[in-house]
This record gives structure tokens, sequence and C-alpha cells, in this order.
């Protein structure tokens, strides 16, 4: 019997979910998975995880006090609600699962550093050894040194939002645990930039993890690659044997519905032969080489303001479901609301560039997958919620 480009790919990679689903997660049956805001806001949508949002909003309302404004108790609710859906995760999940420092964070080491531990305790407090999470830190060279002092605390660090070599190696120089460098967002940029269409072996975004894996195998660095926001299974193929591969529900399905060869395509063996430069990557030569690469430093700047903005997006969410909760709320359209936040030029559609948050979320509300995302799927998909 064949096997599926998703039995395949299982044998030389290790395969993440970029879900918040818990149900994808079963269906699935990744070793990993990994969450942040907007993948968070849209799980707290569906019916079946409304017991676990009103939870934590009515112990987070606990924490504070009765008198403490909605706002306050949504930004507790936030921390505590992503520990509670990685505590579900890993209830299914024999591996890790990632959970993402505030994005408005990104630029203070300090505060990152202070997150970093506080999930950390979070989850420990509710059994949860820190050997099975991955705080989740923007590459910034800020959050890089964060990182590198959590590292030594024995708190395990994902550093997202990567797009140049220069991050990944001060990233495994910091000691860092696991990379999640932006394949399609890479190839995003490209597209715009040059109106080219790319084939799988030339997509920039694989190239990039390529040559990311290449190094760090060659160099003999701890730190895991683990590739992220994929735009189709052809770049997910061309990675087959990266360490790790973070996918979304559809393109899993994807990959599980076709049979056909997977060849290896990273390897260390292969890594180890190749003639790599070796370089030093101190703050100054990182902000030389970030200034120099566009577009790093454009999708780096454009990540963290997706990520804050869906941050906001479940704040709001949240306070507005604890209003209604305790019986303070009116009704109206949030999820028109949500839209127009989003729809930044004003022409009643959402593209991919404009949403700036997770791929995985975009997919799920773009319901006919033409790239765009309506008023009406935003409805469709989020819901007339309560304000």
């Amino acid at each position: 019997m064949a096997k599926t480009l998703l039995d395949q790919l299982k044998e030389v990679t290790v395969v993440v979910a970029d879900t918040g689903d818990i149900q994808a997660i079963e269906t699935f049956t990744p070793q990993d998975a990994t969450t942040n805001p907007s993948l968070i806001t849209a799980a707290a949508q569906m019916p079946q995880y409304q017991e676990i949002v009103d939870t934590t909003l009515r112990l987070a309302r606990e924490k504070l006090g009765k008198d403490a404004p909605a706002f306050e108790v949504a930004k507790l609710a936030f921390d505590r609600l992503a520990v509670a859906f990685g505590i579900q995760i890993l209830k299914i999940v024999p591996g890790r699962v990632s959970t993402e420092v505030d994005a408005r964070l990104s630029y203070d080491t300090d505060a990152t550093i202070e997150k970093g531990r506080y999930l950390i305790s979070e989850y420990e407090a509710a059994g949860i050894s820190r050997d099975r999470v991955l705080i989740k830190i923007a590459s910034t060279w800020e959050g890089i040194k964060a990182a590198e002092v959590l590292e030594k605390e024995g708190i395990h660090c994902n550093l997202t939002l990567l797009f140049g070599l220069h991050q990944a190696i001060a990233c495994g120089d910091a000691g860092v645990t696991l990379i999640s460098p932006f394949v399609g967002r890479i190839l995003d940029w490209y597209v715009k930039e040059t109106g080219k269409d790319y084939t799988s072996t030339e997509d920039p975004g694989v190239q990039s993890v390529t040559e990311i894996y290449n190094y760090y195998k060659k160099f003999g660095y701890k730190t895991e690659v683990m590739g992220a926001s994929f735009r189709n299974i052809g770049e997910i193929c061309e990675l087959a044997g990266c360490d790790l591969l973070t996918i979304s529900p559809k393109l899993l399905d994807n990959l599980k519905a076709t049979e056909a060869d997977l060849p290896r395509k990273l390897d260390p063996a292969i890594a180890a032969s190749l003639d790599i430069e070796k370089l030093t990557i101190d703050q100054a030569t990182f902000d030389e080489m970030h200034a120099a690469d566009r577009m790093a430093s454009e999708k780096l700047s454009e990540g963290i303001q997706g990520f804050t903005k869906a941050l906001e997006t479940l704040e709001k969410l949240l306070a507005e479901r604890l209003e209604q909760i305790e019986g303070t709320a009116v009704v109206c359209n949030a999820a028109a609301d949500i839209f127009k936040s989003y729809d930044l030029d004003g022409d009643g559609l959402i593209t991919r560039e404009e949403w700036l948050g997770t791929d995985a979320v975009f997919d799920a509300l773009d319901v006919n997958h033409d790239g765009k995302i309506t008023a009406q799927e935003m409805v469709a998909g989020l819901g007339a919620l309560v304000c």
C-alpha cells in the first residue's frame, strides 16, 4: 500500500500542528503543537471551547477583584487562556507546545524574560514540566538576548518571526532550543516585489530555510530548525528532512490525502560536506545585516505588528465575553468591527498582507480560498459577538 506524503514526512521530520484547534490536533496526531493569539482567537469562537474561555475569565476576575475593568481582566485572562489551551494540547501530543510571549514586548529584553518566567510558572503550577513547553519570542536582538537568559534557567524557547541568516546565527549562538523561519511570508515578499511565480525549488523561503539548516548542521549548532508559514505542500516537500515543520490543518489534510514519493531534501551529511563561511554576529553586525536585508526588516516589523493586532483583538473579544457573562453587555456585531481594523485600505477586503496574523486563521476564514477575506466570511467565521 502506498504511503501518503504525511506518513513519509513524519519518517524524516517532526510534524507540528500550527493550530489552537484541539480537534484538528487529534486528527493529525503531530508530535508537537504551536499556538499564538490569532490561533487562540479562532479557537475561542468555537462552541466546544467556550467552557475553557469562560472558566479562564472567571478565574481572572477572581484574581483581580470585582472592581477591575474588563480590559484588565482580559489581559490577565489571555496569558492564562494560552496556558489553558496549551495544557489541553499537551494531553494529546507526546511532545511540546509553544506558547507566545506578548508581541508588544518584542523590543524589551527584561519584560520578555519576566513574561517567559511567568508562563512557565503557570504551566508548572498545573503540573506540566518545563521540558514540554517552548516560550515563543520574536527574533529581535532584544528577544534573542531574553531567550539566552531563559535558556540558562532551563526555560526552552522558540524564536519566531525569523527571516534572515543573521537572526538564525544569533539564535544559535544564544543557545535557543528552536527557531521558526517563516517560509511563506518570505515568498509573499518576493512575489510582491518581483511579480514572479516561483517553483518550489526556486522558492526564496525554501532557500532561506535550507541555508539556515545547512549552516546549523555544518557548524554543529544544537538549535533545531522548524520551518513555518507554508503556502503550499510543494514548499513542505522541498524541506523534507528539516528538524521540524509546523503546518496548518489545511495543508496537513492535503499531505494526508496525497500518495506520492517524498525524497529527503535536507540532510546533516550533505550539510557537513558544504563549503560555508562561519560568521560572528554581535549586536552591531546583527543591526547592520538586518538593515541591509529589506525583506527581513520589513517582515519582522510587519509580523510583530500583526501579532500585536491579533492579541489586541483577542483581548477585546475576551473583555466582551466577560461583560456578557457578567450581564453588563449590549448586543453588537464585533466581528464587523474586527474586520474594519484589518481592512487597512478600506476596500472591503482583507488580503493576506493586510491580515498580518497567522496563516492558519487566514486560511480558515478565507472560505472560497481566493486569497481575500470578505466581511461576510469574517462574520461567518467569528460570528456575531457581544460587546
